[in-house]
């Protein structure tokens, strides 16, 4: 039998909210068929909390340059994102790699954008425990350790790393979290930080982080990443991306994704990636194919 990804009250509130929200490119349409203005839904940033206030001169910028009113919003769950879209209640919505095949079942939408960095290193999922532990140097040593996930709607903090272990270990994905069938416990930390630092102090034997936190942790002085040690990584993980909605105007989706192409505020980028070198680059659907053997194969439904 198929799961489904569990969503909580936050996201019925949300729906409420965007339902709410006025207006969209489908309520209210001028006769040329662009809409009165566009909507925009971004998800938060669990390792930058901070940044979803910072959109007001993209904002403002991005407006300018369509010539339409822009509003951004911040969303509380990709599956409530998706919802609105479908109801034509927003026209823009930054998704995950999971979330984006999820969109396509429901949602005629066409890739937009996704960030990337000159010289940054790959972007994977990667296994850690205490570097002076040497019990555990593999995944198969993970068996009878107590183990965090970051959350289960997380594409890097589970989806990614569960599906190494399942196809890797050959293990059963139904009770790959049930306690004392691999792992003796299995814990949801909630933030890849927090995983970080439970590893750190002994609170967890080892956990499945993105491998960018890391570092980004060693650098604010939060950990020691030399004390870490990575055992193993999971295949490439593309970037979040930004989504449209297909029937908007040609020349109008045309217009937003030059915006993003060429946004080059650096500050900007330092906000809400805390890296100005980070930069938009066109999206494309092949760089979101491989997830849907982890779709498959995890027993994942799209709504």
């Amino acid at each position: 039998m198929k799961k489904k990804l569990l969503y909580g009250l936050a996201a019925l509130v949300s729906v409420g909210l965007l339902t709410a929200c006025g207006s969209s490119s489908a309520d209210s349409k001028k006769e040329d068929g662009m809409p009165d203005k566009v909507t925009i839904v971004t998800m938060p940033d669990e390792n930058n909390p901070a940044a979803g206030g910072k959109n007001e001169k993209f904002q403002k910028d991005l407006s300018e340059a369509i010539g339409l009113p822009v509003e951004i919003m911040e969303g509380a769950d990709y599956a409530v994102g998706i919802e609105a879209m479908k109801n034509k209640k927003l026209d823009v919505l930054l998704v995950s790699p999971m979330s984006y095949f999820q969109a396509k079942q429901r949602v005629d939408i066409d890739p937009l954008v996704t960030t990337t960095a000159p010289g940054s290193e790959t972007y994977r999922t990667v296994f850690i425990t205490k570097k002076d532990n040497d019990k555990i140097n593999s995944l198969e040593d993970l068996k009878g350790t107590n183990f965090a996930f970051v959350d289960p709607a997380s594409s890097s903090g589970y989806l990614y790393p569960k599906y190494q272990l399942v196809t890797k270990l050959k293990l059963d994905q139904a009770k790959l979290e049930e306690p004392d069938y691999f792992f003796k416990t299995v814990a949801y930390s909630g933030k890849h930080d927090s995983s970080v630092m439970g590893v750190s102090k002994g609170d967890y034997d080892a956990a499945a982080v993105a491998s960018q936190v890391l570092q980004s942790m060693d650098d604010a002085g939060l950990v020691k990443k030399d004390e870490l040690k990575v055992i193993d990584e999971t295949q490439e993980i593309p970037n979040a991306a930004y989504v449209i909605r297909s029937e908007l105007p040609e020349e109008l989706k045309k217009k937003i994704k030059d915006f993003y192409l060429n946004y080059d505020d650096e500050e900007y980028f330092k906000a809400f990636y805390k890296d100005g070198s980070i930069r938009f680059v066109e999206a494309k659907d092949d760089d979101y194919e491989g997830v849907k053997d982890i779709i498959k194969v995890l027993g994942i439904e799209g709504e």
